[in-house]
């Protein structure tokens, strides 16, 4: 099968002079290449393609695909996830992962929890500040969370944005807003455990693959998994993986991560990250079904390792999820495009 492969490769974002945080959720040169390796043992022809603005070229000279692995995150806008997969809707181009909706969706956190909220699952109350008058207009209990409304990575988060005054929140929704120039998620802050949780598959077939537990190290950036813990997770952040069948915490946190991940319209493959109240309840924090793919760094290829899946068995599944929906939508006399 010829696949194509769109992507957002850092070292060239970087070579073009943007920031290490404004290209991290990007991916790097290794995982690029241990996916194009991972879909070339399983026999496919995989042709790089990159960003959108390639894509772009490359549609107007005719080219085409019979799927395309899509894992860009596109650089501008609420809608950046969602560029690269509109656009290969319109000219019926079958791919990986999320539709342009459930990206943008995921993309807004707040909307996110609306959605979540409405199909009954636990989800921490939240504010959205918009301008610096919206500030005064929360009416939520201390401590908050305060974070960028439509950001990956950890960016925007450090220790500051836990906070347990009016001032605090002022100090910290300020500096968030001028900084990334977008609004931002007010939530109430949880002091339980931390979970990432993923997921295989799409709709009803979609499956729990395994959890993550994050433990913030004593000389990490304190209450959250923050950009730094990201960036230094081997020295700053440990990993475990504790089962569902020995820890009712985990449990439930895999039955509410399933059930979010149904409710939003998720794809083949992602996580959802939850963290417990002081109750241990957990909730839902926000999905990511755009998740990182690096085979030893990104946490899903992690919890995959964990439970005896290859990153190539990973790859594979993840082809074999989209291939059902191309072969289903294909029963419908005259959906399919047209060959390359």
């Amino acid at each position: 099968m010829k696949i194509g492969f769109t992507y957002d490769l850092r070292s060239e974002y970087l070579a073009e002079g943007f920031s290490e945080e404004e290209t991290a959720e990007f991916d790097r040169d290794d995982t690029i290449q241990a996916i194009e390796d991972a879909l070339r043992a399983e026999g496919h022809q995989v042709d790089r393609i990159g960003r959108i603005h390639n894509l772009v070229r490359r549609l107007a000279a005719g080219d085409r695909w019979d799927l395309v692995f899509n894992i860009a995150e596109g650089l501008y806008g609420l809608g950046r996830e969602a560029q690269v997969p509109a656009l290969l809707d319109a000219y019926q181009i079958p791919y990986t992962f999320a539709d342009p909706a459930v990206l943008m969706l995921s993309l807004d956190k707040a909307l996110c929890k609306l959605v979540v909220h409405e199909a009954g699952l636990p989800t921490p109350a939240h504010a959205v500040v918009r301008c610096e008058a919206d500030v005064e207009q929360v009416r939520l209990p201390f401590p908050l969370f305060v974070k960028p409304l439509a950001e990956g990575t950890g960016k925007g988060i450090s220790p500051q944005s836990k906070v347990d005054t009016p001032q605090a929140l002022e100090a910290a929704c300020l500096s968030l807003l001028a900084r990334f120039r977008q609004p931002v998620l007010v939530e109430r802050y949880l002091s339980g455990r931390e979970f990432t949780v993923g997921i295989l598959g799409t709709g009803k077939k979609a499956k729990v693959l395994g959890t993550m537990e994050i433990i913030l190290r004593p000389q990490a950036e304190a209450h959250a998994y923050s950009y730094v813990n990201k960036e230094f997770c081997e020295e700053l952040v440990e990993y475990r993986y504790p089962s569902a069948e020995s820890d009712p915490e985990v449990a439930e946190a895999e039955r509410v991560a399933l059930a979010a991940w149904q409710a939003i319209g998720g794809r083949d493959a992602g996580r959802v990250d939850l963290r417990s109240d002081e109750t241990g309840q957990p909730h839902f924090l926000e999905v990511n079904p755009l998740a990182g793919l690096h085979p030893e760094h990104s946490d899903l290829p992690m919890i995959a390792k964990a439970k005896g899946l290859s990153f190539r068995e990973l790859i594979r599944r993840i082809i074999a999820s989209a291939l059902e929906r191309v072969e289903a939508s294909c029963q419908t006399p005259n959906c399919c495009p047209a060959g390359p």
